[in-house]
């Protein structure tokens, strides 16, 4: 029998989730939920046999359904995320996992209790040069890391805040270019680099009305193992460039823009240095939505999903579970404490901070 997957919420992201489910052998989207039932009749129209609700208890009672796929706005997880896992499916929940620590933990505590796997979707982690930069790090190629760097300089139009009354709120954004756009990098940061230590972070609204998030923000990292870094953040650099990765050490360095390396270069080659540099120099990592949210690939979203599928046949951990999605939360939130304050920010947080919501 294949893997039955239901989504909940059914705006653009979705499509994407629905996309990459349509790829893999052996799943299937099996049925949609919105509160808003026309936007599941329309994503409904792309996937053939597709069952649509506007009832969440029917939904999740759906026969076949074996995993939910939360996608509805980033401060709306929580609750369908805890029902489903109650209902005994599995939870894949789009990024950020949510947008408290309190919500994250709440969601993270009712999938174990009820032994259903959970993930958070970051696909970032999936792309062959992140993996290739991921695997020269595991493999002491660097040296003593030194600094790691992450660049998001996207751009995002009044008319993309005003298209939705939620975005841009703290109450269901959670966070304006960090939380939404950035996190992808946030957590390739920590991954690539170790838990954060401490923050230091600038934020502010610079390029757009009638939004309670920032549009704008720098921040300065210490890593628990010593190195520094930055993280900026924005949706305010017209026209939008490409996101970009820079990890430098004692022995070596490497700079991946969107999914193409720009620099491979270490005090040691290998025999595979020259091919790495050759497949990723291709220029084709695409615009990965730096002035249109739409334009990403779903391919990082099969491949996370089918790592979630193994998960569930084999009984193992997924790569992105709760916990590490609730990492790059985590650090944001200390960046926003750190605006906010005007003071650098220890981490683990020992609560959520107090953030004008």
């Amino acid at each position: 029998m294949p893997i039955g997957f239901g989504i909940v919420g059914c705006g653009m992201i979705a499509s994407f989730h629905a996309r990459a489910i349509a790829e893999i052998r052996g799943a299937r989207v099996v049925a949609l939920f919105d509160s808003f039932p026309q936007s599941a009749r329309k994503l409904a129209k792309s996937i053939d046999g597709v069952a649509v609700y506007d009832d969440y208890s029917e939904f999740l009672r759906h026969p076949g359904l074996d995993v939910v796929n939360i996608c509805t706005p980033s401060g709306a997880h929580m609750d369908v995320a805890v029902q489903a896992a109650r209902a005994k499916k599995h939870v894949v929940v789009e990024k950020p996992l949510e947008i408290t620590l309190k919500r994250c933990d709440k969601i993270i505590d009712t999938c174990d209790k009820n032994k259903v796997k959970l993930a958070t979707i970051l696909p970032s982690r999936f792309s062959p040069a992140n993996l290739e930069l991921k695997k020269a790090i595991d493999a002491g190629r660097f040296g003593k890391l030194t600094l790691g760097d992450t660049y998001v300089k996207w751009w995002r139009s009044q008319e993309y805040y005003d298209s939705g009354g939620w975005r841009g709120t703290w109450a269901l954004d959670g966070g304006g270019a960090y939380m939404n756009q950035a996190i992808h990098n946030v957590d390739l940061l920590y991954w690539f680099m170790g838990d954060v230590a401490e923050v230091s972070g600038i934020t502010d609204t610079l390029a757009h009305k009638r939004i309670e998030v920032e549009d704008t923000g720098v921040a300065t990292v210490r890593f628990a193992n010593g190195a520094l870094g930055v993280l900026e953040a924005t949706t305010s650099a017209y026209p939008g460039l490409l996101k970009k990765t820079e990890i430098h050490g004692t022995t070596g360095t490497v700079i991946v823009e969107q999914d193409d390396v720009l620099l491979w270069d270490f005090a040691k080659s290998n025999r595979r240095d020259a091919s790495i540099r050759q497949k990723f120099a291709q220029k084709a990592g695409g615009t990965g939505g730096a002035s249109d949210p739409s334009a990403i690939s779903f391919a990082g979203h099969q491949a996370q999903l089918q790592d979630f599928i193994k998960a569930i046949k084999t009984g193992s951990t997924p790569a992105i579970d709760g916990r590490e999605g609730r990492k790059s939360v985590e650090i944001i939130l200390a960046i926003y404490k750190s605006s906010h304050t005007g003071r650098r920010v220890e981490l683990p947080l020992k609560s959520d901070p107090k953030l004008p919501r």
